[in-house]
């Protein structure tokens, strides 16, 4: 194949700034905003936050600048940067496989992702109606019930989040891409702060700040690490395709170690910003700040609900989460599109529509695996997969197979088969501790650390 066979023309970003707001905004998502709490609550708090930061740090800061590295360096969709740097430097086209991943992973997980996502639009009506004051955590429980055993309604909002992301996604670069991230990322951040002043003025800050931050290391074991590396995984987009993509939009005068050090930060900061909005309130409710994934559905809604200007706050903590939702879809649909158009030369808008239509389509079985088809089990047949629904496996393949195998690709790919002067030239570090300290983590402790993710996912899936 020749090198020129290759070549497609992107559109690249217009700022440094664009690609910051766009990159953190593909970041910063249910991740960090409903996952991240619940994940905290149930492992210990403030133990759970030092894991999870120095997994941040050791893990996910390397492998977003490999993925950024790849994606500037072939200057194409993920597959065709691949092939790019392939065809460049000799290696194996086998290789492909993780171009593929960078497709596969995000499609899938944009079909089950757009459900909860839709979770988070509807509520933010259903908390600015005020159907959220003085209820008590049985009430607000059959409040989530009735939306999610509602084909209707969850189809509608599942259908809304797709339609916005389509919407963006289709005007391209410059004009869907970034106009998203200069509406929603300042957005996100002013009503994130203004929510942590709430919490620190009207709920129960102190007990909220204590829980995260103060550390209790016997609550530090094999499974909190595990935990942690997956959640920094799940945090940071990484794996899902999308900074690989971004990258490859990325002018080669940005700084990628400096530009993905600005994506970890911001997107730890707003996890941590989140927990102190979330816990203080939780425990001035006297609430537990354990209760799983029903923490943001079910119990911040009571929490809101029984505090002053709760119906405004709890509204404007909904919007929050679905701008979160909304730029990371846009990111989880960008790969596949950016492929689209360099394979096949069509055009942006009606292959998004169509792409989105049929994701919509496919998210109906996870919409229906809340109601309709609640009680049908795709591998019933296999004892460990018996209680598993559509949605259920969906996000078992995703987030345990998919996400790690993914990221062990990327580390092996950036780290063993990429020559040493294609990395060095990407990142411009010299030879000094700063890269060889990156080309250590990303050879050997990434590796390491994603066959403990995968060997410990595979075990807790056969339970």
């Amino acid at each position: 194949m020749k090198a020129s066979d290759l070549h497609f023309t992107h559109e690249s970003w217009s700022s440094r700034i664009a690609f910051l707001f766009a990159a953190v905004g593909s970041a910063v998502g249910l991740g960090n905003l409903w996952r991240f709490p619940y994940v905290a609550g149930e492992n210990g708090g403030g133990a759970f936050v030092l894991v999870y930061i120095v997994c941040v740090l050791i893990l996910g800061l390397p492998l977003i600048i490999a993925e950024l590295m790849i994606g500037r360096r072939g200057q194409q969709s993920a597959i065709r940067s691949i092939r790019v740097i392939c065809h460049d430097e000799g290696l194996s086209p086998q290789w492909t496989i993780l171009g593929w991943m960078m497709i596969i992973t995000p499609l899938a997980g944009l079909t089950y992702y757009s459900v909860v996502a839709g979770w988070g639009l509807a509520y933010i009506f259903e908390t600015a109606a005020g159907n959220f004051v003085d209820v008590g955590g049985e009430e607000s429980a059959g409040l989530f019930g009735a939306l999610t055993s509602s084909p209707v309604r969850m189809a509608f909002w599942h259908g809304v989040f797709m339609a916005t992301t389509i919407f963006f996604v289709a005007r391209g670069v410059n004009r869907g891409l970034e106009k998203a991230a200069y509406i929603m990322m300042p957005g996100l951040f002013i009503i994130l702060v203004v929510l942590v002043i709430y919490a620190g003025v009207a709920a129960d800050f102190r007990a909220g700040f204590d829980f995260l931050f103060n550390v209790d290391f016997s609550k530090i074991t094999l499974s909190t690490v595990l935990i942690a590396l997956g959640q920094a995984f799940f945090s940071l987009a990484v794996a899902v395709g999308v900074m690989m993509t971004y990258g490859a939009y990325l002018p080669k005068d940005v700084s990628i170690p400096r530009a993905a050090g600005v994506i970890v930060g911001a997107d730890t900061l707003v996890a941590l910003l989140a927990g102190l909005a979330i816990f203080p309130v939780v425990f001035a409710s006297g609430l537990l700040p354990d209760e799983g994934p029903g923490l943001i559905f079910v119990t911040m809604p009571v929490a809101f609900g029984q505090m002053p200007a709760g119906v405004i706050f709890g509204t404007l903590f909904f919007i929050l989460l679905a701008f979160a939702a909304i730029t990371t879809g846009i990111g989880m649909l960008e790969p596949a599109i950016s492929w689209l158009e360099e394979r096949q030369g069509l055009k942006r808008a009606p292959v998004t529509v169509a792409i989105g239509i049929g994701l919509w389509a496919v998210g109906l079985s996870s919409v229906f695996s809340f109601n309709i088809w609640s009680d049908v089990f795709p591998l019933g047949f296999v004892p460990q997969f018996a209680d598993k629904t559509v949605f259920g496996l969906l996000d078992l393949i995703v987030a345990t197979f998919f996400i790690p195998v993914g990221g062990l690709l990327i580390a092996l790919f950036a780290g063993w088969a990429m020559s040493r002067s294609s990395t060095d030239e990407e990142l411009a570090l010299g030879d000094g501790p700063a890269y060889r300290l990156w080309r250590m983590l990303v050879r050997y402790v990434a590796p390491i650390a994603l066959v403990g993710i995968l060997v410990s996912s595979m075990l807790s899936s056969l339970e």
